[in-house]
């Protein structure tokens, strides 16, 4: 029996805010962008290359929910990745070399959800 996590709900204040930081900033796709009804607006957004997708909107989760904390996004050259993101106006920590190869840096987007950039080299 396979178990696949695909979708990550973020809380987002503004989802206009947020779905511009993710595409514009982030580099991640827009998969959907939707209003099913009832005043409800699903916007998923996927990371390139990346099989699990995060989803914002209206009516998906609690705007005043804590952020979440600790989403991973796994690159292959996390120094790439840190100037390209700091050139988009994305404010990424410094690179924390964690020994054996493990290689961090960190960035959260306008509503406090927090991701971390980790690069293992083997």
């Amino acid at each position: 029996m396979d178990m696949r996590l695909e979708l990550v709900p973020l809380p987002s204040t503004d989802v206009e805010r947020s779905k511009a930081f993710y595409i514009d900033q982030v580099g991640f796709k827009l998969d959907h962008d939707i209003e099913p009804g009832n005043g409800m607006r699903v916007v998923q957004l996927t990371p390139p290359g990346s099989a699990c997708s995060i989803v914002i909107g209206v009516g998906i989760s609690d705007p005043t929910a804590a952020p979440v904390h600790g989403l991973h996004l796994v690159v292959d050259d996390l120094d790439t990745i840190r100037r390209t993101l700091l050139g988009t106006g994305v404010e990424v920590s410094e690179v924390s070399d964690m020994g054996g190869g493990v290689r961090y840096a960190y960035f959260s987007d306008p509503d406090g959800n927090s991701w971390a950039l980790q690069q293992i080299s083997r």
